[in-house]
């Protein structure tokens, strides 16, 4: 429901006619702006008298106006013929104090007046002036009470179609049902891909394009299940079992593989003291540093989750990570899901697939945690550049590369 209000003030009536009319014309186009389903409410001093009694101008103003008319009031019911409006104030029977609105010295006059659309005129139920009340020294203020009624759409009950399933069973009807949905596949798929092309061959479309060409590389990498892999020696294995356990001895190869540096921290005393509880302004900062829309780990819980529980789960999760007294940490931290994604080369060699260690949100929240204190405790130098805040390996690079050319 919109309601439009409109506030004028008009010339007043010593001035030129050309100064008038210039007025009504400029007050004709803001009402015709107004859309004719919103409801309209003009509230203007009109510096005219529209008078008492309504003969020949019943469809615009009541009986009940006060004195006689004259030209710049007989502006005002033309005004609102054109316009199918309805001058309010003159509709309801009152004492003169209720109608006069302008007072000065010994004269009292009704010049301001509240009009509406005559279709609305019946949502109005009382308009009078407040003899004690003034907004200025001469004018009183006119009120009036609308009543306004919000429709209820009413929504249509949607009835599912009866599909009359029973009749597949006679051969005939069976035959013409796959073949009818065999072509209307066909012809869907078809407007499908017109569609397609007609929108990848815009300048709009060029975003789709690249997309597609991702989502169709992604496709291709992606393996659901390895049928088949070849063990160390090159020999394929096929059993669910011993494919499952050459995928095991791979990882563990992989990750546990050991580099020649130097060690230099053998004679280092082991130094003990007590560590603060973790505090629930670290749980705070390390749920907000926390990157959304992540794949979860084992136990399914995203951090999104933890965040739309607020406080609760600040104070759950202190309790919980404060797991650093007792030494001990939850079975389901220690596991990881390890989903692979298929490279260029042979399908069968574990070495042209890359794997992804999922763990556990929660688990990375305490790592937050425990992250948070070490950068505290310890101090890295500038040129670090690998997982370090707001900076970038591929910057090294870029530097180092700059440096070649030179």
């Amino acid at each position: 429901m919109m309601i439009n209000v409109i506030s004028a003030y008009a010339t007043q009536v010593g001035c030129e006619m050309e100064e008038k009319e210039r007025f009504w014309s400029e007050l004709d186009k803001v009402v015709d702006g107004v859309p004719r389903k919103e409801r309209l409410v003009i509230g203007a001093d009109f510096n005219g008298h529209v008078g008492e009694g309504n003969r020949g101008d019943e469809e615009v103003i009541g009986r009940y106006g006060f004195k006689e008319r004259n030209v710049e009031g007989q502006m005002v019911v033309d005004f609102a013929k054109r316009m199918e409006m309805a001058v309010v104030n003159t509709y309801y029977k009152k004492k003169d104090g209720h109608k006069v609105t302008y007072k000065s010295g010994g004269r009292c006059k009704q010049v301001d007046y509240v009009l509406c659309s005559r279709c609305n005129l019946k949502e109005i139920g009382d308009c009078k002036v407040l003899a004690g009340d003034s907004v200025a020294r001469q004018h009183r203020m006119v009120v009036g009470r609308m009543v306004l009624e919000a429709k209820k759409k009413r929504r249509r009950v949607r009835t599912e179609r009866r599909i009359r399933w029973w009749k597949l069973k006679e051969e005939k009807c069976s035959v013409r049902f796959r073949e009818e949905v065999k072509r209307n596949v066909a012809k869907a798929k078809e407007k499908a891909y017109k569609d397609l092309y007609e929108r990848l061959n815009t300048k709009e479309g060029e975003k789709d394009l690249y997309r597609l060409a991702r989502q169709r590389d992604r496709a291709g990498k992606n393996v659901m299940q390895v049928r088949a892999i070849k063990d160390g020696d090159g020999n394929v294995l096929t059993s669910e079992e011993s494919v499952l356990r050459r995928w095991r001895e791979y990882f563990e190869q992989l990750m546990n593989e050991e580099n020649e540096r130097e060690r230099g921290l053998d004679d280092v005393e082991l130094v003990k003291q007590d560590v603060d509880k973790i505090s629930k302004e670290e749980m705070r900062a390390a749920i907000k540093r926390m990157k959304s829309g992540k794949s979860v780990g084992p136990d399914d819980i995203p951090v999104e989750a933890w965040r739309c529980l607020g406080e609760m789960a600040v104070e759950f999760l202190t309790r919980l990570f404060n797991i650093l007294e007792g030494e001990r940490m939850p079975e389901e931290w220690r596991s990881v899901l390890v989903p692979i994604f298929k490279h260029k080369g042979d399908v069968q060699s574990c070495s042209n697939y890359r794997g992804i260690n999922l763990i556990s949100h929660t688990m990375k929240l305490w790592e937050r945690v425990v992250e948070a204190r070490l950068r505290e405790e310890v101090t890295i130098c500038e040129q670090q550049y690998g997982f370090m805040p707001r900076k970038s390996t591929t910057d090294a690079l870029f530097a180092l590369r700059m440096l070649m050319e030179k």
